[in-house]
């Protein structure tokens, strides 16, 4: 029995001995690679690689396997990386399987010791400024799927090694010069190919004539089957043979360039004469809407009489605001932003506090219809929202009037001076803004019988209350906006599918713009945002391209990389929000089970305040 009894214990301390040894493993060779890469090439202040703390645990971009032997990904997008790399270094991480230094400043040839990394998988130096040759022999990289080597300035040609690559499901060599004929390398496992904006020749292979033209754009390529002078891929004059002379070329040209140069000169002449017109009523619009005395343009309206009586503000019970229409009109108006539904001020009151006025534009609704949707808005009062105060309404002018939030809205502090001397909004804070917004639109979908849409959810409309959790402002001007719904149309990549089509908001629509808003938050990005090649990326497409190829982790916000032991966390706010962003309205959770989701990603709530 005492036999026993020891042979437990021996067996439970080799257990909890094992257990503490693996806790304690770091891939100490890998680490020291890493360092000698970080020491000899410059970067930004922010990687926090340091040889007394874990690399597997809490280094910038740098992921390890599930036993911490060896580093398995490194993932360095955007911190400032330039020059050459250094030789010797990454490529001899052995057991690397995702490389991303995208969108530094790397220069030089293609590494050739990356040859060595055998067991790659994802390969992204997109963005940078390589240049040379492709890299050839591609078979040593026989596990890769991913390749993305676009936005360079790679030339010659694409080598025939690249049919080799049996397991590749995207492929994008866009915007460098490379030129020759495209081999026929495709494979069932090839999804995603872009070589646009090259010097290729010759046709395009007919196993690759699956994949869209705008696969091939921007290059001198020829359409298949026809026999023709090159020109740009698919353009409109490859469809027949030019029977003309070059004289009789020459002479439709120059004629054609002498029409065209008369008629940009007519239309100098009428745009300077219409410019000359325009130009002081432009100054005056100026002065009237950036710093000025009073909001100038509301005085003549008031002074005429209105629908409204005598032109009182109407406040709201509970408002300690005190302060009439002419005290408004006097005040110091700065504007803040001209958005979906009208011109936003600051209006520094005489008592030194400031508040919002709304100036509302393309309202075509009575005064009674105007007035209950603003008794809607008024009741609904909740944390996460940001409460209306008053309103005034007029034949020609209806205001709005709210708090003033001095540290700005969600969208200044994601996108604004995203430079060096930058205070980064970290994870915690961004966890913060997403829960409260999100409790705020599931507390307007309870209201008016649970129809009340909020209709313009956005960064922009996002700010932090006092217990710096997001709040949602600008609540239910869609319901009395223009029926075409023109202006909602071009909200900046926020508003959900259907609404092209029925010309309608709808909560689920709330849904697809808040799960815009996440997205937002966890990528860093705007919801349509300019390549390195100034290309116009909508947030949505992007995110889903990149999580169905299964390149989670290029999503995030790089701001964000310096925050340790995350991942997991972002991830499934990520997935949250992918549900949210479903074509299918039907798809959509509701807000209230959007609430719950997050909610659950730090059960200890307390962790947030």
């Amino acid at each position: 029995m005492m036999r026993m009894k020891n042979n437990l214990v021996f067996i439970v301390m080799l257990f909890f001995g094992a257990i503490f040894s693996l806790g304690n493993t770091e891939p100490i060779q890998d680490k020291k690679l890493l360092l000698e890469f970080i020491e000899n090439i410059p970067h930004s202040p922010f990687i926090n690689w340091d040889i007394n703390t874990s690399a597997c645990s809490n280094w910038t971009g740098v992921t390890c396997n599930h036993n911490r032997t060896s580093v398995i990904a490194v993932r360095l997008p955007a911190l400032s990386l330039e020059g050459s790399l250094p030789l010797n270094t990454l490529s001899r991480l052995s057991n690397l399987q995702i490389l991303s230094l995208r969108s530094n400043g790397l220069s030089g040839l293609f590494p050739s010791d990356f040859y060595n990394l055998k067991n790659l998988t994802s390969l992204h130096l997109q963005c940078n400024g390589f240049y040379g040759p492709l890299p050839t022999n591609l078979s040593f990289w026989n596990n890769l799927s991913v390749l993305n080597l676009s936005h360079n300035r790679f030339n010659g040609s694409i080598d025939p090694s690249i049919s080799s690559l049996t397991h590749l499901t995207v492929l994008s060599l866009a915007n460098n010069s490379l030129s020759g004929e495209i081999p026929d390398f495709s494979s069932a496992s090839l999804q995603v190919l872009d070589l646009s904006n090259n010097n290729f020749t010759g046709t395009v292979p007919q196993s690759l004539m699956r994949f869209p033209s705008s696969a091939f754009l921007g290059n001198n390529l020829v359409p298949q089957g026809l026999m023709l002078p090159t020109v740009s891929y698919y353009s409109s004059g490859a469809s027949k043979k030019s029977k003309l002379g070059h004289s009789a070329i020459l002479g439709i040209v120059i004629g054609s360039c002498v029409f065209v140069l008369g008629l940009l000169t007519l239309l100098m002449v009428f745009w300077v004469s219409k410019k000359e017109g325009r130009k002081q009523n432009v100054q005056r619009s100026v002065r009237k809407e950036k710093k000025v005395k009073g909001i100038e343009k509301l005085k003549s309206t008031s002074e005429n009489g209105n629908e409204n009586g005598n032109g009182s503000l109407v406040f709201f019970e509970g408002s300690s605001l005190a302060f009439n229409l002419e005290d408004l009109l006097r005040a110091s108006a700065e504007v803040l932003g001209k958005g979906t539904f009208g011109i936003t001020y600051k209006a520094a009151l005489e008592e030194s506090s400031a508040v919002v006025v709304k100036r509302l534009l393309g309202i075509n609704v009575t005064r009674r219809e105007f007035e209950q949707q603003m008794e809607i808005v008024g009741k609904t009062v909740h944390e996460n929202v940001v409460p209306l105060r008053a309103y005034y309404y007029s034949k020609d002018e209806k205001l709005m009037v709210y708090d003033y939030f001095n540290q700005g809205s969600v969208s200044s502090m994601l996108h604004a001076n995203r430079g060096a001397d930058r205070t980064p909004l970290d994870w915690d804070s961004r966890l913060r803004i997403a829960i409260g917004a999100a409790r705020g639109i599931t507390h307007i979908h309870t209201q008016d019988s649970r129809k009340l849409v909020h209709g313009n959810i956005k960064a922009s409309n996002t700010f932090l209350n006092q217990q710096h959790y997001g709040c949602v402002s600008d609540l239910g001007l869609a319901a009395i906006m223009n029926p075409t719904l023109a202006q909602v149309m071009k909200s900046g990549g926020y508003q959900a599918p259907e609404i092209a089509d029925t010309k309608k908001v709808y909560q689920a629509s709330d849904v697809y713009s808040f799960g815009v808003l996440l997205l937002e938050l966890l990528t860093g990005k705007s919801p349509t945002h300019a390549t390195c090649s100034n290309d116009t990326v909508h947030l949505v497409r992007w995110v889903q391209s990149v999580v169905q190829e299964e390149w989670t982790a290029e999503v995030f916000d790089v701001e964000l990389l310096r925050y340790p032991n995350i991942e997991e966390e972002m991830v499934e706010m990520l997935q949250i929000g992918m549900q949210c962003v479903a074509k299918s309205p039907e798809q959509r959770p509701k807000m209230a089970e959007v609430v719950t989701l997050m909610e659950s990603i730090r059960a200890d709530e307390q962790r947030l305040l």
